[in-house]
């Protein structure tokens, strides 16, 4: 055999070997979580006719076992996911997607923080968090087919403390400074939300009703799909939990909904509880300097598992951490990360106070312990409260630096270690004109102008967000519109679905601008230009100019949202008319035809937008469609009438079987969802739903 076949073989050999090795190395390097105690659980999930899992257990942590079972039943994908991320290897399920947020994972140290403070958590909570775990350590040692990596399971109670720790500052904005370090670019000053995702929460008191009924409209956007998809169930335990709402994969109860006395729903708020410090470092990067002292920079190095095809590819990565918190390197040198709930496990345990309080003082104590670090909460109860929550936590912070800028990191004084009450969050509770409601928007919109609390009675110290929605100048003018009348069932819900656009925002500057534009020597731009202004300022799929209106301004909306300087206004239209003409041949193309819901076999038209009170966010699909993927999706009617007694409706957008294709409930309440209807939920049990 000649010498250049023999080292063909040997160098095959060689890679060969190679191939084996990485495609088995995550596999064999990974370790899985030491599992909790197993404790025999008495339990029951019976699922109605829309395929809504009702949990019946003895105790909580009965109900939160059979939860996990339930879930796992629709959504056993997402779930495998978010645990993976945990555990530090999304990466290998996700590939490079993943790795990203494995590194976050490891730079916030969740792992560690669960582990540190897992102990403090009440019995109770521990208890839940455990049966949880059992729950899916159970359903996926009965379906190894569903599992894509290896030794991911058994998880523990640890386990999903963690995934709190990781996930919970990315919603209010976390990963824009943490990017932008990463990529060496400027930190920015706002970190404001992570995407376009909003949301929309109401209630009106019953004594502003047409009917003396205490209404709550839970309405919180979030991506069609995914491991922050919304999810529902209801619940029921011996021990007196009883709740009817959604979660996010991970969650052992509903993140927000309803009980028999209260209930709540969340909004992505944008304070700014994220703090940037620039370190003084030593040369050998081993050192920094913090009021005269030089104290030893922790470093650690991590494997990322980046999957690319059938391998696993182990990428090295550094991270570091001072007093402040995680720090990154860059080019520009050693930077720390200090956020609003830093090394606090504690907010497992306030979901679930708040799951189980039955007064608003009891659901006040719940939101005293201030360990949810941020996130508006919309409240009603069976007594006729409501309230805006402006729930914040929001550091203790000296007046001579500027907060929004990266700060000096090697002075305590910009160190901060406490926070304010909550208490002193903005807040509109009860207000006289009966009705209170935020969209993603300054809280000094809560409710009617001569309600509202004023900016100038808070510290500019505390950063509260001053960016307004359109959907918060759509829901101050609708219901400005009503008068002193009472506000009916009717009226909320057309607030709530309204698709329109309010001239003095950014929507309006938008239209001005492409009228200005100068279209006498392109044909098709002034075809374009005369067609937007014939718009009725509504996405209700009656108007001529509604999908060009959509298409042109989508990405407007969205950089409007993120408050960023709009694309050009030309480019964008330009973009809309050659996507148009290409698809259709038209510019007049009805909404309905253009915007769809797809699912499996189901295709609809649904109406509304980007940024709209019923907000459709898309993206475009082969044949030119926008394809809804985010925004509108879980919506929850809750109302309690005058002798307290409540019932409610809900609608998911596609149904309960979130992933499994040939379940019947995959896609069942999509057209509801399209149509704007409802389904019953029978929150004492698993009834019909229709």
């Amino acid at each position: 055999m000649p010498k250049w076949v023999k080292a063909l073989l040997a160098l095959a050999a060689v890679l060969a070997t190679v191939f084996v090795g990485l495609a088995s190395w995550d596999g064999l390097t990974a370790t899985a979580s030491v599992a909790d105690p197993v404790h025999k659980r008495d339990v029951r999930i019976v699922r109605d006719s829309w395929g809504v899992p009702h949990i019946f257990g003895k105790t909580d942590a009965d109900v939160s076992y059979g939860l996990a079972i339930a879930h796992a039943q629709d959504d056993f994908r997402n779930l495998e996911e978010v645990i993976a991320a945990v555990r530090g290897r999304g990466g290998a399920i996700t590939g490079e997607d993943g790795a990203k947020v494995d590194f976050a994972g490891a730079l916030l140290g969740a792992n560690q923080t669960a582990a540190a403070h897992y102990g403090e958590l009440p019995a109770d909570t521990r208890a839940l968090l455990e049966a949880y775990a059992q729950g899916l350590n159970e359903y996926a040692a009965g379906h190894r087919s569903e599992q894509r990596i290896r030794g991911l399971f058994p998880v523990n109670g640890q386990d999903i403390v963690a995934g709190f720790m990781l996930r919970s500052p990315f919603f209010f904005g976390l990963d824009k400074p943490l990017g932008a370090l990463v990529a060496g670019d400027p930190v920015p000053r706002d970190a404001g939300p992570a995407d376009e995702r909003g949301s929309n929460g109401f209630a009106v008191a019953g004594k502003r009703s047409a009917d003396g009924v205490t209404r709550l409209i839970v309405n919180s956007h979030q991506p069609w799909e995914g491991g922050v998809s919304w999810w529902e169930v209801v619940v029921h335990s011996g021990q007196g939990w009883d709740f009817a709402g959604a979660l996010f994969p991970g969650a052992p109860y509903p993140l927000l909904g309803h009980n028999k006395t209260l209930g709540w729903t969340n909004t992505v708020n944008r304070p700014d509880l994220i703090d940037v410090y620039k370190l003084v470092v030593n040369d050998a990067g081993t050192e920094y300097r913090l009021d005269g002292k030089w104290l030893p920079l922790q470093s650690e190095r991590v494997w990322l598992r980046v999957r690319l095809g059938p391998v696993v590819l182990p990428v090295p990565r550094t991270i570091y951490r001072s007093a402040h918190g995680p720090v990154v390197r860059n080019d520009k040198g050693f930077f720390a990360i200090r956020y609003a709930g830093i090394d606090d496990v504690r907010q497992v345990t306030q979901y679930y106070r708040l799951n189980k309080a039955r007064t608003r003082d009891e659901w006040h104590q719940a939101m005293e312990m201030q360990a949810i670090s941020g996130t508006n909460f919309v409240y009603a109860d069976a007594a006729g409260h409501i309230g805006m929550y402006y729930n914040a936590r929001f550091p203790v912070r000296l007046k001579d630096y500027d907060w929004k800028g990266v700060l000096p990191g090697d002075t305590s004084k910009t160190l901060w270690t406490s926070y304010l009450p909550w208490r002193a969050d903005p807040m509109t509770v009860d207000p006289r004109a009966g009705w209170v409601g935020n969209s993603n928007n300054t809280p000094f919109l809560s409710t009617a102008p001569a309600d509202e609390q004023q900016r100038g009675d808070f510290p500019a110290e505390m950063g509260i967000e001053t960016y307004v929605t359109n959907r918060a100048l759509r829901y101050q003018e609708l219901f400005a519109g009503l008068g002193d009348k009472p506000i009916s069932r009717d009226d909320l819900l057309r607030i709530k679905f309204d698709k329109g656009y309010d001239k003095a925002g950014w929507a309006g500057d938008w239209y001005r601008e492409v009228m200005a534009l100068d279209t006498t020597k392109d044909p098709a731009l002034a075809a374009a230009q005369q067609l937007i202004g014939q718009w009725d300022w509504t996405l209700d799929c009656k108007g001529p100019a509604d999908t060009l209106v959509t298409t042109a301004f989508a990405q407007a909306a969205r950089f409007a949202y993120l408050d960023k300087p709009r694309p050009d206004t030309a480019a964008a239209l330009r973009e809309a008319v050659d996507t148009l003409t290409t698809h259709y041949g038209r510019l007049d193309v009805p909404l309905g035809d253009f915007q769809r819901l797809r699912r499996g076999k189901v295709d609809l038209p649904v109406c509304g937008g980007p940024e709209t009170l019923r907000a459709i966010i898309g993206a475009q699909s082969p044949d030119g469609r926008r394809v809804g993927n985010n925004g509108d999706g879980y919506i929850m009617l809750i109302e309690w009438a005058p002798d307290g007694a409540v019932t409610s409706r809900s609608v998911h957008q596609f149904g309960a079987a979130t992933i499994r294709t040939r379940s019947s409930h995959y896609a069942d309440q999509s057209a509801l969802f399209a149509a704007e209807r409802w389904k019953r939920l029978n929150f004492d049990g698993a009834g019909s739903g229709k």
